[in-house]
C-alpha cells in the first residue's frame, strides 16, 4: 500500500533526477555547445524546469498527508527543491540571455555556405529533437507510474473505509442484539418477581386457612369436652 511518505519519495527522486539532468547541461553541455545545438539544449532545460516545477507542487499536496512526527525531514527536502529549482531557473533565464545576445552579434558572413556544415547544423537538431522526444516519454511514463500509485492508494483507502465502515455496522447490530437480550432477560425477571409474589400470598393464604382449620378443631374438642 503506496503512503504519503513513499508517493513523497517517489516524487522526490525523480525530481533529483531531473534536476542533474538540468544542472549537466547548463554548468557542462552549454558551455561546450554553440548556435542551434546550444538553443537545442536550453529549450531541453526550459522542457526539464517545467518539468520539476509540476512535480514541487504534487511534493506539497503529499506532503500535507505525512504525519506530523516525521513531517520536518520532508519539509527541509522540499525546502531544498525549491532553492535548487529557482537557482536553476535563474542560470537557465541568464544562458538564454547570453544566448540571445551571442546569437545577435554573430556575424552572419562567417557562416558558411558549405552543404556539408548546413547537412551537420541539420542532424544536430534532429538529434536534439530526437534527446527532446526521448526526454518526454521517460516524463510521461514515470507521470503514469506515479498516477498509478496514486489511484491504487485511493483504492486502498476506499477499502479501508468500506471495512470500517461494515465493522461498525456489525457493532451497530450487536449492540441492537445486545439491548433486544438485555430487555427480554429484564421482562423474564420482571415475570418471576410477579410469580415469587404470587406464590408468597398464595403460601400465606394456605398457612392462613391451616391456623383457621387448626383454631376450629381445638374449638371443637373443647367444647365437646365441656359438654
Amino acid at each position: 500500500m503506496s503512503t504519503p511518505a513513499s508517493l513523497f519519495e517517489a516524487y522526490h527522486s525523480d525530481y533529483q533526477q531531473l534536476i542533474e539532468s538540468v544542472r549537466a547541461k547548463l554548468e557542462k553541455d552549454t558551455r561546450e555547445q554553440q548556435g542551434e545545438q546550444r538553443k537545442a539544449t536550453l529549450r531541453r532545460v526550459e522542457i526539464e524546469l517545467d518539468e520539476a516545477d509540476d512535480i514541487i507542487s504534487q511534493l506539497e499536496v503529499e506532503i500535507q498527508g505525512i504525519p506530523a512526527s516525521i513531517r520536518s525531514q520532508y519539509t527541509s527536502h522540499l525546502k531544498q527543491a525549491k532553492l535548487d529549482l529557482n537557482r536553476y531557473k535563474k542560470i537557465a533565464k541568464e544562458s538564454h540571455a547570453q544566448a540571445s545576445r551571442n546569437y545577435t552579434r554573430f556575424d552572419s558572413t562567417s557562416m558558411s555556405d558549405d552543404p556539408y556544415d548546413e547537412r551537420a547544423n541539420e542532424r544536430t537538431r534532429l538529434l536534439a529533437g530526437y534527446r527532446t522526444l526521448e526526454d518526454g516519454s521517460r516524463r510521461i511514463e514515470n507521470s503514469t507510474r506515479l498516477a498509478l500509485e496514486t489511484e491504487d492508494l485511493g483504492a486502498d483507502i476506499l477499502r479501508s473505509l468500506r471495512v470500517q465502515r461494515e465493522q461498525i455496522e456489525n457493532t451497530s447490530h450487536t449492540l441492537n442484539q445486545a439491548e433486544t437480550s438485555i430487555d427480554r432477560a429484564s421482562g423474564t425477571i420482571q415475570k418471576m418477581i410477579r410469580q415469587m409474589y404470587k406464590q408468597r400470598f398464595v403460601i400465606a393464604g394456605i398457612i392462613l386457612v391451616l391456623i383457621i382449620v387448626v383454631v376450629l378443631i381445638l374449638y371443637f374438642k373443647l367444647f365437646h369436652h365441656r359438654h
